[in-house]
């Protein structure tokens, strides 16, 4: 049984493997040894990895060392090839979620958008050459950021109902982010459909099915596209 851990911006997911098969997860606001160690109670683990996006702090350290974990960083041997001027500042999250998709869509390009906190966009061959891509504000970032740097804007929040125009003010912000995010997505979507129209689109994280269900594009939707990713990496280095 695999332990994987992925330390994001906003939460911590976890997950155990069986070989390629995704048996359990769940998520916690902080990674701590007691969270883990309660998570894999019924379980002997055999392997573990952890990936983060923040610096280490001693409950992660203390998580490593309990689980002799491989920690995901630019030295960690790949299953794909990084093709990118600075890898070391490359996010661990973004590596796993192309490895995941480069796994689960063989031989193809892929598209992968990871709609979390930040919204990233990055595009793997299908010779399994990460070739870069781009770093956004992610939806409730967005909100926050036109509440926080203006005087009067109102905090708003994800709304089933994204319209095209506002009647209001509320509505407007709703628009503006939900159908401004949309449209960024939608363009460089058709940017490499032009290229390639064989192009798989996959999207992950938290927001992901929001853009399964607005884009009329053929995407396909996996929320632990990173756990897979990172699973993969595991198996790589065993």
């Amino acid at each position: 049984m695999k332990l994987i851990i992925d330390i994001g911006n906003t939460a911590v997911k976890t997950a155990l493997f069986e070989g390629k098969q995704l048996i359990s997860s769940a998520s916690f606001d902080k990674c701590t040894l007691l969270n883990v160690i309660d998570f894999v109670a019924k379980y002997t683990i055999t392997s573990t990895i952890i990936s983060s996006v923040k610096s280490l702090n001693e409950e992660v350290e203390k998580t490593i060392k309990h689980f002799n974990a491989l920690f995901l960083d630019e030295k960690t041997p790949l299953p794909i090839t990084i093709d990118y001027k600075t890898p070391n500042t490359l996010g661990k999250d973004r590596i796993a979620a192309v490895a995941g998709a480069s796994k689960l869509f063989p031989k193809q390009d892929v598209l992968v958008l990871d709609a979390g906190t930040c919204l990233t966009i990055d595009f793997i061959s299908k010779e399994k050459v990460y070739k870069g891509g781009r770093i956004s504000p992610g939806i409730a970032m967005r909100y926050k950021s036109l509440h926080k740097f203006t005087g009067k804007l109102p905090l708003c929040e994800f709304s089933e109902k994204s319209m095209i125009m506002g009647k209001d003010t509320n509505s407007s912000i709703i628009s503006g982010v939900q159908q401004g995010i949309l449209a960024e997505v939608s363009e460089i979507i058709n940017v490499y459909k032009k290229e390639n129209k064989q192009t798989i689109i996959a999207v992950t994280g938290g927001d992901c099915f929001f853009f399964e269900k607005e884009l009329k594009n053929s995407i396909f939707a996996n929320p632990f596209l990173v756990m897979e990713g990172l699973n993969e990496i595991l198996d790589y280095n065993e």
